[in-house]
């Protein structure tokens, strides 16, 4: 069996005010490098035999944190990135409300028939995102791979993973540094765990914001 250790980069800035981030390189801040720090040492006695991440910086440097303990080179793969917001990408969450807020009540209630004004739609990332999954399933039989993606790639992984439609994106749950495994013994994904953030206990209470 392959398995799969899904994991969302640390917090950034754009994270903490709410500003949409997408295919935007922003830089993880001190809280999210603490996060990477602190789920790399909870990962550190996992078996992991390969890594792989979106090319963004964010995800580079929290994958490079999550596998630090095993001595391996993060490579990136591009089909981990995440959605193309368009021109709502650098845009805070109140200015899109108020400049799209037809579109974005759809985002709300029907997010898989959204497709971004210069971006892309829910459906377009989550092809993209599970034909990189397969690739790593094939390239690895047997193995045990580490990917490090974005709120909303992981999201639409789970759900392809968990054989749900895109309709469904806003009942997954992916807090920042949480990680999600998963099996594929030859004909289907088995579940094992899904938003872990057991490793961020050390800095205290956290409310769970899903952006």
């Amino acid at each position: 069996m392959t398995r799969v250790i899904l994991i969302r980069h640390g917090q950034t800035p754009w994270n903490k005010d709410k500003i949409f981030r997408g295919i935007k390189d922003v830089p993880l801040d001190d809280t999210g490098i603490r996060e990477a720090e602190l789920l790399g040492d909870w990962l550190r006695h996992e078996k992991i035999d390969v890594a792989y991440s979106s090319p963004r910086v964010r995800s580079m440097e929290t994958c490079r944190n999550a596998v630090r303990h095993h001595g391996l080179e993060v490579v990136p793969l591009e089909g981990l990135t995440d959605l193309n917001y368009g021109e709502w990408g650098g845009v805070s969450l109140e200015d899109v409300k108020v400049r799209w807020a037809e579109l974005y009540e759809t985002w709300e209630k029907e997010p898989h028939k959204v497709a971004f004004p210069g971006g892309e739609s829910l459906d377009d990332l989550r092809a993209k995102a599970m034909a990189a999954l397969e690739w790593v399933v094939a390239a690895h039989p047997g193995k045990s791979a580490i990917l490090c993606g974005h709120r909303v790639v992981n999201k639409v992984i789970i759900l392809g993973v968990l054989g749900l439609p895109s309709s469904e994106f806003w009942r997954i749950g992916q807090d920042t540094t949480a990680y999600n495994i998963f099996t594929w013994d030859g004909e289907r994904w088995i579940i094992n765990l899904m938003n872990d953030t057991c490793h961020l206990k050390a800095l205290g209470p956290r409310e769970y914001v899903d952006f």
